[in-house]
């Protein structure tokens, strides 16, 4: 068979992933602050975008005149709430309102290209932030170092030791390589720790949970042979093996008891209440609000929303003012990415609202009735009800929350496996199931019965839940529930 060359035309279809359609999909997973320092990022970058801090302002009459500025406001406050008695699409955003544009010149006329940069500005909210946050423990241990009359040697040992510390207060370093790297001997670098043990918080410094807490004790002058033993010996305390800490520690029940009591009331992580960088709080993304009738109202958080314009005023000074090609394509390409970036914040908004509404609809028992009532979801559902692809629903649930009466979940709390019902009747969810289980342990609380994970079994299918016995113990060992056997020990030892 002769082989040659040739040309052949085919038409085919593929889907071509535009730079635009990218930065979409970028958008709809970001979270409330990812997405804050993106479009921050944007307002730098873009001088056309600038963002709306206007107050809210009457609506215009329908004589009035348009504004030349654009702003869709990212759906902001026309994307306010979707009551679930309504379609998706009643429930998206209104129409945009627009505003007056501020002036882009200065007082001689010339144009001003760096008015949207934020380089001149004077950063007060980020100044306040600075002066107002809480040490970090590293400081704090700093500001001890520079009073504890070390000589310069020791000062410098006790430097290294600090940066070691670790969020909790413990120390994360081998004092023989410390010792090796700074050419000290180690029983040099020992006394150094042993001062460092003493600052504050009582116990950082410590290299295991047991020094901590022993360091703590004798802080409280509580250190005793007996209470050695049993810091010696944390794991049988795990274990709940009171038998046997009777034995190493040579006390009664009573004693031990007390002893037992005293460690609990220490602090293991001694660093943690200072922690290396303010904890930021979690905003909700969406708020459900019970409305009249029964029904459940829902809303996007205004709050969270980037509020942006595009001020095509602006655009057309600076436009008429371009002259070189390159300062035309520099001025086309930064309308055309802040139209798209307002137009893909829009449709952010729009989403997060649908998929949202669809998941209060799906769980509305859990609204109103709490976690036992909660369904088996899945992505798929929301997806084919929403019409949407089930990336688009898993991108929007990501680091998006959700303020409820009963607390704030993130979405994908509310997406759970099925368990079978024993019957024809509809799958439990497998929260709900796993809040079940914990009930019953809990009841054990005020009864003399232990229930096995058997016995769980047998009374979680007579209450219509179809489910293994390796299923139930899974779910205790993930709710960090001891077995019968140590549930049982305790109860007998009065822990």
């Amino acid at each position: 068979m002769a082989l040659s060359a040739r040309l052949e035309v085919r038409q085919g279809q593929g889907l071509v992933i535009t730079p635009q359609l990218q930065q979409a999909i970028k958008l709809l997973q970001l979270s409330n602050l990812e997405l804050e320092a993106y479009v921050e990022a944007e307002l730098e970058r873009n001088p056309l975008l600038q963002r709306d801090e206007r107050e809210d302002e009457p609506q215009r009459g329908e004589g009035d005149a348009p504004d030349e500025r654009v702003d869709p406001e990212a759906a902001g406050d026309a994307v306010a709430a979707a009551d679930l008695d309504v379609t998706p699409d009643e429930a998206s955003p209104g129409e945009r309102a627009t505003g007056d544009a501020p002036e882009a010149a200065d007082a001689g006329g010339s144009v001003d290209w760096s008015r949207a940069g934020r380089g001149g500005e004077l950063d007060l909210e980020g100044l306040e932030s600075a002066l107002t946050r809480e040490k970090t423990l590293a400081e704090h241990l700093h500001d001890q170092l520079a009073i504890a009359s070390l000589s310069p040697a020791e000062n410098a040992a006790a430097t290294v030791l600090i940066d070691a510390v670790d969020e909790g207060g413990y120390l994360r370093a081998d004092l023989s390589e410390v010792a090796q790297r700074l050419g000290c001997s180690l029983e040099f670098l020992e006394g150094v720790l042993s001062v460092l043990q003493g600052f504050e918080p009582v116990g950082v410094f410590a290299r295991s949970v047991a020094e901590c807490l022993a360091l703590q004790l004798k802080d409280r002058n509580r250190y005793d042979p007996a209470m050695a033993a049993l810091l010696a010996n944390l794991d049988l305390l795990a274990r709940r093996d009171l038998a046997a800490l009777r034995r190493v520690c040579g006390v009664d029940d009573d004693d031990l008891r007390e002893m037992i009591a005293e460690v609990r009331a220490l602090t293991p992580r001694p660093g943690a209440a200072f922690g290396s960088e303010p904890v930021q709080p979690v905003a909700p993304d969406v708020f459900v609000r019970e409305g009249p009738g029964g029904l459940w109202h829902v809303e996007l958080n205004t709050e969270t929303l980037p509020r942006l314009l595009v001020d095509q005023r602006y655009h057309a000074r600076v436009s008429a003012a371009a002259r070189s090609d390159q300062e035309k394509v520099f001025v086309s390409d930064c309308l055309a990415s802040a139209n798209w970036l307002v137009k893909s914040l829009d449709q952010r908004a729009k989403t997060i609202l649908k998929v949202a509404s669809e998941i209060v609809r799906q769980q509305d028992g859990f609204m109103a009735f709490g976690v036992e009532h909660l369904r088996p979801l899945n992505l798929k559902t929301v997806a084919d009800a929403i019409g949407m692809h089930e990336s688009t629903v898993s991108r929007v649930t990501s680091n998006k929350y959700m303020a409820t009466a009963r607390g704030l979940f993130e979405l994908k709390f509310f997406f759970t496996s099925a368990i079978a019902s024993t019957g024809d009747g509809e799958a439990h969810s497998a929260e709900a199931v796993r809040h079940k289980i914990k009930q019953l342990i809990e009841s054990e609380k005020t009864g003399a019965e232990v229930h096995s994970d058997d016995r769980i079994v047998v009374i979680l299918k007579a209450s219509g839940i179809d489910i293994a016995r390796r299923t139930v113990a899974k779910y205790r060992e993930a709710m960090r529930i001891p077995s019968s056997v140590e549930r049982r020990r305790m109860m007998k030892e009065g822990v």
